[in-house]
């Protein structure tokens, strides 16, 4: 097929920002049911969201902790980390099912499980049963959540690809509006529907997912992977060109899509060995490692699942003021998040997640002092401090660590090895998570403020970090962003086969190619 031929990674957005359709996307009919199909994708998150907001309102329940007799620190590390543990046993399985029955599938199993779990947490009658119950929602979160933001960004319409791929994790914080508002709502029902009620919620989005998804458009570039090309052809055409196959913008990501597939057929067979074959991909994978845990590892977790112990600890023991303040942080929370995800294009990605660990840092060694000073002295001033620099802590948070750990991650993967890297992403992001909701109890009881100290330590560790080793990827093509990491060469090759493909020779000046690999060379040397 005839078309544009893919350009360098220097090239970026630039090369088809004259194919886009110049209208806003909501007067085109055909991105308005493209982006209704993506909502549905992305509403995934929230059920995450609506977990840990649902588990930290559950605490300050009378009625919930009366009938789990009063679970201590261990327990509840248990109660809160059992859902994770569900999402690591399901890691093994996750990637297979995406990338051997397709995205959709994978994300209508996922939703079909987490209904039935719901359903069993809903019905508890002991700690057993409601243990069961979270280890099977997280068993079957794994299967949606490891596919659904894959099928979002290779979904996407061009131009929209990074923000709508970065407002994925930012309905983290609907789901924990949604479940920090019901549980405040509920706080009065004097039986066990006060806890019931918020758990059958959880499976709002599950629902609606296992009645709709069969609607929504499978991944053009899994379904090249699977020869079934003309089916992708169509995809692009009826969303991306207005029903036109020959459409230079579908033209020219069909052939982008093909060439970059063709390159990983000639490659050796992929395994999850493949991660760390290459320099390319040893490089993604210390940065995607290192977000994982950095995601979880800041500090923010004692806040997003142990609220009413830390408000408990600087005196703040009303079980309706500790639920209001956990619903106005979501709202808050959330606007802040949709904010940075929405800039990723113009200020990119390097300068948010900078700025937000920086500022992380200031308001989290501000928080410890305020802590310290109401722990040894009872100032209540610095109590009331305290909740101000949460409030600001979580804003620079939701600048980078909201909206892009998913994008990020998932741009800088080919698609070969997408799945799995994500899958993998997943699972050290998981695997500290776990950790935390085990140790963040049991040391906040032993250590009180001076635990915050130690993150305070580690957040200084994540801007040098960042600062080293982040390599900026706005303002490219999905497959363009991926081969950064792999050097000049597979730039160029990419550029050159994408050429041939659509039967245009390069052009370039010798001049201007040496140019653009040098810039990319200084790229990859961080």
């Amino acid at each position: 097929m005839g078309g544009p031929a893919a350009v360098t990674a220097t090239g970026g957005q630039q090369a088809f920002a004259h194919l886009v359709d110049p209208r806003p996307w909501w007067k085109n009919r055909r991105l308005i049911a493209l982006n209704a199909w993506i909502t549905l994708l992305l509403i995934t998150s929230t059920t995450n969201g609506y977990d840990g907001s649902m588990m930290n309102g559950l605490q300050s329940l009378a009625q919930w902790r009366s009938a789990f007799h009063n679970p201590t620190p261990g327990m509840l590390g248990l109660l809160n980390a059992i859902q994770n543990i569900g999402c690591l046993a399901a890691y093994p399985f996750a990637p297979y099912v995406s990338d051997g029955f397709g995205r959709r599938t994978a994300v209508a199993l996922g939703a079909f499980i987490m209904c039935g779990a719901t359903i069993l947490q809903t019905a508890s009658q002991s700690v057993g049963m409601f243990i069961g119950a979270r280890f099977m929602i997280g068993f079957g979160l794994t299967f949606a959540a490891s596919a659904a933001p894959v099928l979002v960004t290779e979904l996407a319409y061009p131009s929209q690809r990074a923000p709508v791929t970065s407002l994925y994790n930012t309905l983290w914080f609907l789901g924990s509006i949604v479940a920090a508002w019901t549980t405040f709502g509920t706080f009065h029902i004097p039986t066990s529907w006060s806890w019931r009620i918020p758990s059958a919620l959880q499976a709002l989005p599950s629902v609606l997912q296992i009645c709709l998804i069969w609607f929504v458009p499978e991944s053009p570039r899994w379904l090249c992977s699977k020869g079934r090309e003309e089916e992708a052809l169509n995809i692009l055409a009826y969303y991306h060109g207005n029903g036109d196959p020959h459409h230079p913008l579908v033209e020219y990501e069909y052939d982008e899509i093909r060439t970059a597939l063709a390159h990983d057929r000639e490659a050796a067979q992929v395994g999850w060995l493949t991660l760390f074959k290459t320099p390319g991909n040893r490089r993604r994978l210390r940065v995607m490692i290192a977000i994982a845990f950095f995601s979880q590892w800041s500090g923010n977790n004692l806040i997003s699942y142990y609220l009413n112990k830390t408000l408990t600890a600087i005196g703040i023991t009303d079980s309706t003021t500790q639920l209001l303040i956990n619903g106005l942080l979501n709202i808050f929370n959330w606007f802040v998040a949709m904010g940075g995800g929405l800039l990723c294009d113009r200020v990119g990605r390097r300068p948010l997640f900078l700025i937000s660990t920086i500022g992380m840092f200031v308001f989290y060694v501000l928080q410890t002092a305020c802590f310290g000073l109401y722990s040894e002295h009872g100032n209540l001033a610095a109590a009331h401090t305290f909740i101000a620099m949460i409030f600001l802590f979580y804003g620079f948070y939701d600048i980078a660590y909201t909206p892009l750990i998913v994008l990020y991650n998932i741009e800088i993967l080919p698609f070969s090895i997408r799945q799995k890297g994500f899958t993998l992403y997943s699972f050290a992001l998981t695997l500290s998570l776990i950790f935390n909701q085990y140790v963040n109890p049991i040391a906040l009881d032993a250590l009180g403020w001076k635990y915050y100290l130690v993150y305070d330590c580690w957040l200084l560790f994540e801007i040098v970090f960042i600062y080293l080793y982040l390599i900026e990827t706005k303002n490219r093509t999905l497959e363009e962003t991926a081969a950064i990491f792999d050097g000049e060469e597979a730039v160029a090759r990419l550029a050159d086969d994408a050429a041939r493909e659509a039967g245009i020779s390069d052009t370039r000046s010798d001049k201007d190619k040496s140019s653009e690999s040098g810039q990319i060379i200084e790229e990859i040397k961080i």
